[in-house]
């Protein structure tokens, strides 16, 4: 046993070899080989970290691979960065200045790109929530669209012209957003028209209630509704409401609604009204009028 005491003493003479210094800080066999390693866990940590976010996103299904590479990277980053501040601490390295000299800048950094952190988190808390998911139909500014891709910072969306628009995260975190498809795809829509007063009103009803009913792509399983909404000067109005089970289609199933209205009330006859004005002349300031010619 005494030639194995020897041969750990030597070795460890061997790792107090003094390689270089830094700041007055003595770098030895020892510290480099101990810093060597925590890099090397750090990597490892690192791939286990993006290998478990990776099958975490695709167990939950509909996340596009570019937002899955945005946050397997930023995860590597930060695991890089604490596994490199690690590995300087175990050198001997004091990180206290440089950590006062990155916070300064930091400060900086963070009031240039204050909109870009804010898009960056509310992606983040998208990602984590699922309140929006790609093909989620969507009301924003008063405009439909459909959720084409969920990114990191910014969500691509699809107008109905076939238009792709660039909308920041943090303006869905923010502002009030109707999601269309959140926990079913039905929805409701409504079409005005108006009738003569002379028109039966129960016959008129009644021929609103069939034009919902036999609208395409109605769903069957929803009742439509029909609603006296008005007496207006020249008309008496009704709401038509029937539902829908694809928001994306809502615009084309409004105008087969109206046209299943059109048909249903000119069946029945009933006449759909139009502004109008009666005009009534005095005969005796006329003949006046005349006179005076």
């Amino acid at each position: 046993m005494e030639w194995l005491r020897d041969v750990l003493g030597r070795l460890r003479d061997a790792l107090q070899i003094d390689l270089f210094e830094i700041s007055g800080t003595r770098i030895t066999l020892m510290t480099a080989l101990t810093a060597v390693v925590v890099m090397g866990l750090t990597l490892l940590i690192s791939r286990l970290l993006r290998r478990l976010v990776r099958r975490a996103f695709a167990l939950r299904g509909a996340v596009d691979d570019g937002t899955v590479n945005a946050v397997a990277s930023l995860l590597h980053y930060v695991v890089i960065f604490i596994g490199f501040g690690i590995a300087l601490q175990t050198i001997g390295i004091n990180l206290s200045a440089l950590f006062a000299a990155g916070a300064v800048f930091a400060v900086a950094i963070g009031f240039a790109m204050q909109t870009v952190a804010q898009s960056f988190v509310a992606g983040v808390m998208l990602l984590a929530e699922r309140t929006i998911r790609p093909g989620d139909v969507l009301v924003i500014d008063g405009k439909v669209v459909k959720v084409s891709r969920l990114g990191i910072r910014a969500t691509v969306v699809e107008t109905l012209d076939g238009e792709h628009v660039l909308v920041p995260n943090d303006s869905l975190v923010r502002e009030k957003i109707t999601n269309l498809s959140y926990e079913h795809s039905d929805v409701r829509v409504t079409v005005m028209v108006g009738v003569a007063y002379e028109s039966d009103l129960d016959v008129t009803i009644e021929a609103l209630e069939e034009a919902a009913r036999s609208v395409k792509n109605a769903v069957s399983h929803r009742t439509p509704a029909v609603f006296l909404e008005s007496f207006a000067d020249s008309s008496v109005n009704f709401r038509v409401c029937a539902w829908l089970g694809n928001p994306w289609a809502s615009a084309r199933f409004a105008s087969d609604l109206r046209l299943a209205v059109w048909r249903a009330l000119k069946k029945a006859e009933v006449t759909i009204a139009f502004p109008q004005l009666d005009v009534h002349f005095d005969r005796e300031a006329t003949i006046r009028l005349d006179r005076a010619a």
